[in-house]
């Protein structure tokens, strides 16, 4: 029993050429960022706080090959979980084409991810809080009768 728990786990094959795809980090498309703390495209086109799974779940469905990996980006103040995360992209193949000629930068990435960040279904429609429960319970209670 005690082989079975120390056996070490299957580690994933990466693709060839992995460590040459871009890395992102949600920090560079984060609206509530400054330019020194990592935003790296305009403002105007920025997000508020995307996370790592947003950034992936969008960027899958574009038709690159997308990585996510647990790593803080450098700038990042907090070290909470919320904001671990990079993603790799491919942009282009081994042989040195572009993967889709849609996206030719990095640049081009950051900006899709920001536009289609905000339509997924969790940013639409928000799961409803706790508190907004609490409340709701609170104004129903009347009165304590003795």
């Amino acid at each position: 029993m005690a082989a079975a728990a120390a056996a070490p786990r299957p580690v994933p094959k990466l693709p060839d050429g992995y460590d040459r795809w871009a890395c992102l980090y949600p920090a560079y498309i984060n609206k509530d960022k400054s330019r020194a703390e990592g935003r790296r495209i305009p403002k105007d086109k920025a997000v508020s706080a995307p996370t790592c799974k947003e950034m992936l779940d969008v960027l899958s469905t574009s038709g690159l090959q997308v990585i996510g990996e647990r790593k803080i980006y450098c700038r990042e103040k907090s070290k909470e979980p919320p904001f671990w995360g990079r993603v790799r992209v491919q942009l282009k193949s081994p042989a040195g084409e572009l993967v889709n000629p849609k996206f030719s930068t990095r640049d081009d990435v950051m900006l899709y991810a920001a536009e289609k960040i905000p339509q997924l279904k969790s940013r639409t429609n928000p799961k409803h809080t706790q508190d907004s429960g609490q409340q709701q319970g609170k104004q129903g209670k009347g009165k304590k009768r003795k």
